[in-house]
């Protein structure tokens, strides 16, 4: 429940159009709500800006849709990433108004008006295979408030394309590198930018690969300073920090 949902439960309750015993049973849900499987955290937008987001994958369309009836009790937004197809449509039958990002994998229910940073995020891929990732990170930082330029398959095996985007790389306040392969795209970026990198390795590339595994290693040994790198395919997180940095 967030700040403003508590101050009008109290006035509620003062005006005596909620009963006491009624608003006692809503006070207790307010450091978490316990729905059996899940546990939801009711307190997490008051302590970190931005409410709980559902991480769909190993979830059944059944506790997704209990998940999402008890946080649309509130009237914060909604974030669940890694969701099928399947599983937004059946977010769309709670919320009509809900959108869905195929790409990204990404269900949104935006209900709060939130002004959007002057600053900007740059969100920067390799290539076209590491849209999926990039567009998770896009949608989350977007439902947080920022403002986010997207500079798409700029990967150093066509290096001409990323110097021809300087300006807006040298604008954005942050940028999310998301590359695949050997990961080499955000030591290039990093050396030509005064900016914090964020260093997303994806799971894209041949047997050698071995999953993202060398992407996040060359990530991790980069000779570029001003690199902070996250987990595998772990666009949400990168849009945390992004996020973070961006309204600091």
């Amino acid at each position: 429940m967030k700040e403003e949902s508590l101050r009008a439960l109290l006035e509620q309750v003062q005006s005596g159009a909620v009963a006491v015993d009624h608003a006692v049973d809503r006070l207790r849900e307010l450091p978490f709500r316990d729905l059996g499987e899940a546990v939801l955290d009711s307190h997490r937008e008051l302590r970190r800006g931005h409410p709980e987001v559902i991480y769909c994958a190993g979830k059944t369309v059944a506790q997704l849709k209990t998940i999402v009836a008890a946080l649309l009790e509130d009237d914060g937004d909604i974030l669940a990433t890694r969701a099928t197809p399947e599983m937004a449509e059946a977010v769309a039958e709670l919320w009509p108004a809900a959108r869905y990002n195929p790409l990204g994998r990404v269900v949104v229910i935006q209900r709060c008006l939130r002004p959007l940073t002057e600053t900007c995020i740059a969100i920067v891929t390799a290539g076209t295979s590491d849209l999926p990732v990039a567009e998770e990170a896009a949608e989350t930082a977007v439902l947080f408030g920022n403002r986010v330029e997207r500079i798409h398959d700029v990967g150093v095996a066509g290096l001409h394309r990323l110097l021809a985007r300087l300006d807006a790389l040298r604008r954005a306040r942050v940028l999310i590198v998301v590359a695949g392969m050997e990961g080499a795209l955000p030591s290039v970026v990093a050396g030509l930018v005064a900016r914090p990198v964020i260093a997303v390795p994806t799971s894209v590339g041949y047997g050698a690969h071995f999953g993202g595994l060398a992407a996040l290693l060359g990530m991790l040994t980069s000779c570029a300073d001003g690199i902070g790198v996250v987990n595998i395919d772990n666009g949400y997180g990168a849009a945390c920090l992004a996020s973070l940095i961006n309204h600091g």
